[in-house]
């Protein structure tokens, strides 16, 4: 079993930053990925970046050059630098813990990021 736990959401203005945290305990040594995910209103849940166990990170077009995506494996932590921030970044964000045998995904129960225009 592996425990996610999300944190550094908040309201913002356009232009500004803002760092999410994902902290995992339990079951971590199994992790093979953590993802970012965000879900705004009305709209499905999409992926925004993520970091394999061996540092290599992926981000969606979106976010590329805005978002950077971070580990401190000594913390179990993962980070989400976010800047440049838009009003379309508004969304819950929710952490992901991708362990593949067997495969599973935990998840985090999400931190809300508002971008006033």
């Amino acid at each position: 079993q592996v425990q996610v736990v999300e944190s550094g959401g908040g309201l913002v203005q356009a232009g500004g930053s803002l760092r999410l945290s994902c902290t995992t305990s339990g079951n971590t040594r199994n992790i093979r990925a953590i993802g970012w995910y965000r879900q705004a209103p009305g709209k499905q849940r999409e992926f925004v970046a993520d970091i394999s166990s061996g540092g290599n990170s992926n981000y969606i077009g979106a976010v590329k050059g805005r978002f950077t995506i971070s580990r401190d494996n000594a913390k179990d932590t993962v980070l989400l630098q976010m800047n440049s921030l838009k009003p379309e970044d508004t969304a819950v964000y929710y952490c992901d813990a991708f362990v593949p045998i067997p495969p599973r995904h935990y998840w985090g129960q999400g931190t809300q990021v508002t971008v006033s225009s």
